[in-house]
């Protein structure tokens, strides 16, 4: 029978303690996510919570990033509007990829059948030379390749191979133009 009273958060370590994430939270709702903060500012905030960013990176503005310490982006790479990495594990980006306007990427769920609705967290790697675009959706656990397409308005829920298209409504994979 399903208490969520009895939720305890198990196993999740949130990487840093609470007046690191209370700053984090401040700074990032009253100056980052706002349209006049330079980009460069943003970048140098994040870096300043321990993200690890590459050369060449942009992050607009109102994009959500739940904890910095937890996010690894390679060289050139574009967060754009209103995107949202709720990262409790790690997500990592690789190099020339782009996560278009108002994407979002969970590494958060919850165990259904536990009676305390306790987290089935899991990282979230996504490849090189990968375009995530406008509202497309990548769940915990996953792997995006390099090279791959994931359309607007796409889910995607297990891994996707290196040079795949995810195309939505159906979250169909193509490999080589055809579907599996």
């Amino acid at each position: 029978m399903r208490d969520l009273t009895a939720f305890q958060g198990h196993g999740y370590d949130k990487g840093r303690g609470k007046m690191t994430q209370a700053a984090w939270l401040a700074v990032q709702g009253a100056v980052l996510q706002h349209w006049w903060c330079p980009p460069k500012v943003r970048i140098a905030v994040l870096r300043a919570f321990g993200a690890r960013i590459g050369r060449n990176c942009l992050v607009r503005h109102r994009v959500r990033i739940h904890w910095p310490w937890k996010l690894e982006l390679a060289d050139a790479v574009w967060i754009g509007e209103g995107a949202w990495i709720l990262n409790l594990e790690p997500v990592r980006i690789g190099s020339n990829t782009c996560l278009s306007q108002e994407v979002f990427v969970c590494t958060g769920s919850h165990l259904f059948e536990d009676d305390a609705f306790e987290f089935d967290n899991a990282p979230i790697t996504i490849g090189a030379r990968t375009w995530l675009a406008a509202r497309s959706t990548v769940l915990r656990g996953v792997t995006v390749g390099d090279d791959v397409l994931v359309g607007a308005q796409a889910l995607v829920v297990k891994d996707v191979p290196d040079g795949a298209r995810v195309l939505a409504p159906k979250g169909e994979v193509r490999e080589g133009g055809r579907a599996r």
